[in-house]
């Protein structure tokens, strides 16, 4: 009923840039909290950023000042800008939303396929 879709990782070198995306469609009734997460090879999915429908943003301590994520609500979209990138930030990334569905009540979270970012010395 809902899918999402990311786009924009690749290989880049230390200090470089990437900019990810990712479009929810399908049977949407409202879009809350968006989110990047990103599971390197060997540890545990992590919370990149994540930015709520008024916009209200929450980054992960390794990323902050590097990383931005945004928004466009009436696209139905979720971007994260990465500067300055780093080795350790080698990883997949997936995108995820809270979606309530139309004819539902219930905010249930999805997720994207992820996308492949790495980061070479």
């Amino acid at each position: 009923q809902v899918q999402l879709v990311a786009s924009g990782g690749g290989l880049v070198q230390a200090g470089g840039s990437l900019r990810l995306s990712c479009a929810a469609s399908g049977s949407i009734s409202r879009i809350g909290a968006m989110a990047w997460y990103r599971q390197a090879p060997g540890k545990q999915r992590e919370l990149v950023a994540t930015i709520t429908s008024r916009s209200a943003i929450q980054s992960a301590d390794s990323v902050k000042g590097r990383f931005t994520i945004s928004r466009d609500n009436a696209k139905n979209t979720v971007d994260l800008q990465m500067n300055n990138l780093k080795p350790e930030d080698t990883a997949v990334y997936y995108c995820a939303a809270e979606v309530q569905t139309m004819g539902t009540w219930v905010m249930r979270q999805y997720w994207g396929q992820g996308t492949q970012v790495t980061v070479s010395f």
